[in-house]
């Protein structure tokens, strides 16, 4: 049912609205997944037969969660066990240190475990929209593990989550923190200029900063990395769902009204996006089995959300609405108009086929609209899934081709190999390539105007929403 609706609805794409269409997929995925009968004790088999071989003890346990997660968890069923994985202790544990701390961010620099590293460094910018640490989970699935035992002397930001108080923090803001971050890297490994690499929405703060260092003529950034960005919100999305003048009205007054939006109510939305995976899946799992939730780090990290400030917040619901970056000089950020066509550095673009969030052919966009050389990756996985994608993984493929810009995504598929792996290795060595010559391995951390402080994760990630 839900395949022929899915496909009902890609016709009518062609010939409708696309934020009609998302809407209507958004609308009839809800009602179709809640229709299923496996969401119910006697259309469950499997459900029904742990009710006999227990004596309706499941259904004990069940109802026991379901109040739990009423009380604590806004009604929707967790989906990993509360406390049973640790930052610091169990997830975020790759060896570094504090090394620089304003209001906005903790700036992390990871200890080399190699005797030789690259001269030019790489600053990682997470998104500010949850914790950073999907990018530092546990040994063997983390990014800036991998990063570091490549020889890449890592940095990263850990920003910090916002309470009302906070409400004015914007876009200008925190693209600023990112230049001061770029200062603060070069201060402590002696570099010139540094590569960079942002995810999701981190990318498109970091393309800020980009323009304003490209207005300037400024060269602190030597290569600039995307992974998951939307540049270009003009494409056909599931988040088209979400367009709609009054809702998005609803969305910025309620924001303003209580300073920041919620980590829950961010992580709702994301959600209902996909119900049967995100929703119903923990549904029969908690309530209908009785089972506890499971215990990953993933799924720990995916329920330990942060909240946004009103004004960032604000900012991103008008360039989903308006749509104002590939158009020059539509939108202004640390006082200088953008241009996206002004960013020239070289850059590497990963997207993700099956993401739900940023599509992978509004991603390859972003090649198009900077300008310098560029080069475009597609991993085999979903949006956070793509991310977390570490070497030894038998089910991890990308495809990769040369870029010319005047293709089309699909055009570019067409041409594009299918590679073994993960993407995680094919951006190290690009990265390397362009991280200048080898040096010995620094054998402290910090310098002498910002020394090392406390150890990774630092104190901002361990902050309560």
């Amino acid at each position: 049912m839900c395949e022929a609706v899915d496909h009902l609805l890609n016709d009518m794409g062609l010939h409708a609205d696309m934020h009609r269409v998302e809407q209507a997929r958004f609308a009839l995925g809800i009602l179709t997944s809640a229709a299923a009968p496996t969401n119910t004790l006697l259309g469950n088999p499997a459900a029904l037969k742990k009710t006999f071989e227990t004596a309706g003890s499941n259904l004990v346990r069940g109802a026991r969660q379901f109040v739990s997660d009423l009380r604590h968890n806004g009604g929707m069923p967790s989906m990993a066990t509360a406390g049973a994985l640790s930052v610091g202790k169990d997830m975020a544990v790759t060896p570094g240190r504090v090394v620089a701390r304003d209001q906005y961010a903790e700036l992390l620099q990871y200890q080399p475990t190699t005797e030789m590293v690259r001269e030019r460094p790489v600053l990682v910018v997470p998104p500010p929209i949850g914790r950073y640490y999907f990018l530092d989970l546990r040994p063997g699935r983390s990014f800036v593990e991998y990063a570091v035992s490549r020889g890449l002397q890592t940095f990263l930001l850990s920003w910090r989550n916002p309470s009302p108080d906070n409400a004015d923090w914007e876009i200008d803001n925190y693209a600023r923190r990112i230049l001061e971050g770029i200062d603060e890297v070069r201060d402590v490994t002696g570099s010139d200029d540094i590569n960079l690499i942002g995810f999701c929405a981190g990318g498109i703060l970091s393309t800020v900063a980009l323009n304003y260092l490209a207005s300037a003529g400024d060269g602190r950034v030597h290569s600039a990395s995307y992974a998951v960005t939307l540049l270009d919100f003009g494409q056909a999305a599931p988040i088209g769902a979400f367009y709609s003048p009054r809702l998005l009205s609803l969305a910025r007054w309620n924001s303003q009204r209580s300073g920041v939006i919620s980590a829950r109510a961010m992580g709702n939305v994301f959600t209902w996006m996909r119900p049967n995976d995100l929703l119903w899946n923990y549904w029969v799992n908690n309530y209908l089995m009785g089972e506890d939730p499971p215990v990953f780090d993933i799924l720990s990290w995916n329920m330990d959300g942060t909240n946004l400030p009103a004004a960032l917040h604000v900012q991103f619901l008008d360039i989903f609405e308006r749509n104002p970056l590939p158009e020059p000089g539509a939108m202004k950020a640390l006082g200088v108009p953008i241009d996206l066509s002004t960013i020239k550095v070289p850059t590497y673009v990963e997207g993700a086929i099956a993401d739900h969030l940023t599509p992978w052919k509004s991603t390859y966009r972003t090649c198009q609209l900077l300008s310098g050389d560029s080069t475009f990756v597609l991993s085999n996985a979903g949006h956070i899934a793509s991310l977390v994608n570490p070497p030894g993984n038998p089910k991890a493929t990308y495809f990769t081709a040369s870029l010319d810009r005047e293709e089309t995504a699909d055009e570019w598929l067409t041409r594009a190999g299918k590679q073994p792996g993960t993407w995680w290795a094919h951006w190290a060595d690009w990265a390397t390539d362009r991280s200048g010559r080898e040096k010995p391995a620094p054998k402290t951390l910090g310098s002498q105007r910002f020394p090392a402080k406390e150890a990774a994760p630092g104190s901002y990630v361990l902050e309560p929403p």
